[in-house]
């Protein structure tokens, strides 16, 4: 293989796979040897302030031209043209904001969803840098120059992203490889970028409207800062191809890259050089006689495999990094964003999916409420309401007439109902969602049939099959874990019941309505009133009651128990009939 070739078939990949870059590397501000900490303190603080204003400007109603609050569209669009100018400034600020803005693309908890629809668009490629810094990080990182260490290597990048670029060459011992180098400075251009950003965090943490309701933005931050360094270093980018590998050795169908860890380091990253057609070109996979069915249909099922059964899973799998071999092989490149189930969450999953596939809302709001995505304080009957709403409009069509629901749509339906409600949904959770989309995008662009949810069905009948006690020791099982939750239950009550009549005598409790399905009118503030009049005397029997009954006056007690229950009734009787008139 002779270096010219080399670089004429790099040239074409790289046109297919680097966009055209009107400027040069060398001409961004943060590319240059003399960046330094003030003038990049300017070029940030100049985006930010423009944004924090914005959003001001956006929250005043003379700003869309009247004086009535604007609508749910105006809003929709004003916030749809700030994405777009975001998303941009974000591209200029370079490799560290390119990836703070694919992090916060996972919040739908912290943004409206035109935010997160603009900034999972950010596309995860800068212009290449020059062949010479190439030479010179890798005579640093492996102690030899290139020619010392590479049969050929070929000076035109194949693809260039935010955290370096990637070449082909062939190693003296004759394999052919992929290396990827690290951008020159970058951990320095991290270094100042994500100290200035602590600033700002702090600043909207403790000065700004937009810290308070419960909102952690140094907690966000500092999520943040651990991914970045974690991704910047490509040993861990490494060490997750090899788990990958291993996880899909007895897989037919998948093909992983193998590393070359003596040629591996902090930043540099070689790795076997896998040619594949592009899952998009499909002009390409039909000349080679690939069935394009088959290929959506395997990368469907090999994610679902990694989600339920590996509990490691590709994060970002577009159709970038996804490629297919003349044999209709699937293969899967760049390991640098990857998700990770524990065991405990992955249980937890099971029990979301399994509450997902019993249409059991209860039980998906209480795996939930387990998994950190919902906080346990919260008032959680709209929740469970909505849940169960969505169980009802999507799954149940999916799996009783197979009709095709869109996983895109339940996306958004999921990213609407987090934003401003309770939901927290870690980063993983976005990372599947939009995972999810992208295959079935990518599936149905394959093959116009492709049915998601046809996928999913054995998966699910799995699970459910899981879940079902066949055996004595598994019922068996199942009621004795149903028993112990009904005591411990019933031995919490007496002091629930305790804290809630302390709070009732303090004037603590309180009672909240809200929900989200509907916006109905609220009730009038004299029907409130009443019904808080009939609890505190309900409440003030019941009271009575129970303290007879402590005291051992069982026959005095009793019959003020059913002298309050009685009451209860009459009470609710009479504020049902007030709340139909109201």
């Amino acid at each position: 293989m002779e270096s010219v070739q080399l670089a004429s078939t790099a040239e074409k990949a790289a046109s297919s796979v680097t966009p055209a870059f009107t400027r040069s590397y060398s001409s961004y501000g943060w590319a240059r040897e003399s960046y330094n900490r003030p003038s990049r303190f300017w070029d940030i603080g100049r985006v930010v302030s423009h944004f924090l204003v914005s959003l001001w400007v956006d929250q005043q109603a003379w700003s869309y031209g009247s004086n009535q609050s604007p609508t749910a569209e105006q809003k929709a669009q004003r916030n749809r043209a700030r994405a777009i100018w975001l998303r941009e400034k974000l591209l200029e600020l370079g490799p560290t904001f390119i990836k703070v803005g694919q992090f916060f693309s996972t919040r739908a908890d912290l943004f409206p969803a035109e935010y997160i629809d603009e900034l999972s668009k950010l596309q995860d490629q800068v212009p290449a840098f020059e062949y010479e810094r190439v030479a010179t990080i890798i005579k640093q990182e492996l102690g030899e120059p290139v020619s010392e260490v590479f049969m050929c290597f070929d000076p035109v990048p194949l693809a260039a992203a935010s955290l370096g670029q990637v070449h082909r060459a062939q190693l003296k011992s004759g394999e052919e490889v992929a290396v990827k180098v690290q951008r020159p400075g970058l951990k320095r251009l991290f270094g100042i970028d994500l100290d200035i950003l602590k600033g700002i965090a702090e600043h909207i943490q403790h000065r700004t409207r937009w810290g308070k309701g419960g909102r952690d933005w140094v907690g966000v931050y500092e999520e943040c800062h651990r991914t970045l360094w974690e991704e910047v270093n490509y040993l861990n980018e490494g060490r997750n191809a090899a788990m990958f590998r291993r996880n899909f050795r007895d897989v037919a169908g998948v093909i992983v890259p193998r590393i070359y860890w003596r040629y591996t380091s902090p930043k540099l990253l070689t790795m076997e050089y896998i040619p594949g057609i592009k899952v998009t070109d499909f002009d390409a996979l039909s000349a080679a006689g690939v069935e394009r069915a088959a290929i959506a249909r395997a990368g469907a099922e090999s994610y679902l495999l990694q989600l339920l059964h590996h509990g490691f899973f590709h994060a970002d799998p577009h159709p970038g990094n996804l490629a297919v071999n003349t044999d209709g092989d699937l293969i899967f490149y760049d390991f640098g964003m990857m998700g990770t189930i524990p065991s405990q969450t992955q249980e937890k999953l099971m029990l979301t999916f399994s509450g997902i596939l019993h249409q059991d809302a209860s039980l998906v709001v209480e795996s939930m409420v387990g998994l950190g995505a919902l906080a346990p304080g919260s008032d959680l009957g709209p929740v469970r309401r909505s849940v169960q709403y969505m169980l009802d409009t999507y799954f149940d069509q999916a799996f009783e007439t197979h009709e095709n629901i869109s996983m895109a749509a339940i996306n958004d339906d999921l990213y609407e109902l987090s934003y401003g409600q309770p939901f927290r949904f870690p980063a993983t959770f976005t990372f599947v969602l939009r995972a999810l989309s992208s295959l079935e995008a990518l599936g149905k662009s394959l093959d116009p049939e492709f049915n998601f949810m046809a996928i999913v069905q054995p998966f699910a009948e799995e699970i459910m099959s899981n879940d079902t006690p066949n055996t004595p020791n598994a019922l068996l099982d199942q009621l004795t874990r149903q028993a112990t939750q009904f005591t411990n239950t019933s031995l919490q009550l007496p002091q629930q019941m305790e804290t809630t009549l302390a709070k009732l005598q303090q004037g603590d409790l309180k009672v909240r309505v809200s929900t989200i399905e509907t916006n109905r009118e609220l009730r009038t503030l004299n029907t409130i009133g009443l019904a808080v009049v009939y609890a505190l005397v309900f409440s003030a029997s019941l009271l009575s009651s129970i303290q007879l009954l402590t005291a051992n006056w069982l026959w005095a007690g009793g019959g003020m128990l059913g002298f309050s229950l009685v009451l209860a009734g009459l009470l609710g009787h009479l504020l049902l009939f007030k709340l139909d008139r109201s």
